[in-house]
């Protein structure tokens, strides 16, 4: 009898010290795998774009940006709910286009793109030889969550409400939204239910595209170059040719 007691207490206290051992290693593996990831995201500085440009431009026209393709066509829906097509949109405006979507976390990624965009909208609102000759498009490849909705929220957190120079945009049909990807080459990858819903966030390489007011591409802009100031240097650029 006093056998079996003294073997049910060893028992215990052996469970006892079985769940202290593994609650402290994971309060460790926790914490250092914590750690990691912190390391990691201290190693992935934040684009060129978030801070100043670090070097002097070249003067307005003393530079080409030679055509490199035309800008191609869709129909999209606007976050009013209205049905439009992106030419009729480019139409006499230099115009600068961005794909994205509005829960990507990568700040090297769709935050990025608002961001600079952001910043050469209040570029726009404060130089004469901008306000009316040039406009920004954002057109969101998350078409099932990105409503115009979700879109016109969106669009007031960078204050594009206000002013008429900065559209968010869909696509009516995934149809339209794959042949517009395909058309400006820009791939994504991503996860979908049964349903047609994405599951979790969505690859891509950014890129901003720079248009003319004939609807030629003149630049492509990657995470290393896209950077407000170099983006409205540009934009005077191309429009001093027609001058």
């Amino acid at each position: 009898m006093k056998a079996n007691l003294l073997q049910g207490v060893i028992q215990r206290v052996f469970q006892a010290l079985c769940f202290l051992v593994m609650a402290v290693g994971g309060q460790v593996w926790a914490s250092a795998d914590h750690e990691a990831h912190q390391a990691k995201a201290a190693v992935a500085p934040r684009a060129p774009g978030y801070g100043p440009l670090g070097f002097e431009l070249p003067p307005v026209g003393s530079y080409e940006r030679p055509v490199i393709g035309r800008a191609a066509d869709a129909e999209v829906i606007d976050s009013f709910g209205r049905k439009t097509t992106l030419h009729q949109l480019m139409q006499g405006k230099v115009t600068l286009l961005s794909f994205m979507y509005t829960s990507c976390s990568d700040v090297n990624g769709c935050p990025l793109a608002s961001y600079v965009l952001h910043r050469v909208m209040q570029r726009l609102a404060n130089d004469e030889r901008l306000q009316t000759k040039v406009q920004l498009l954002s057109l969101s490849f998350d078409r099932i969550n990105d409503t115009p909705e979700v879109l016109a929220r969106y669009s007031d957190r960078f204050e594009a409400s206000e002013t008429k120079h900065w559209q968010f945009l869909t696509t009516p049909s995934d149809q339209a939204l794959a042949q517009v990807l395909k058309d400006y080459n820009q791939f994504i990858i991503q996860d979908v239910d049964s349903e047609g819903n994405v599951i979790g966030s969505i690859s891509h390489l950014l890129r901003v595209y720079l248009i003319d007011d004939a609807k030629n591409l003149r630049e492509v802009y990657s995470v290393s170059f896209l950077h407000a100031d170099i983006l409205v240097q540009d934009m005077l650029t191309i429009m001093s040719d027609a001058t």
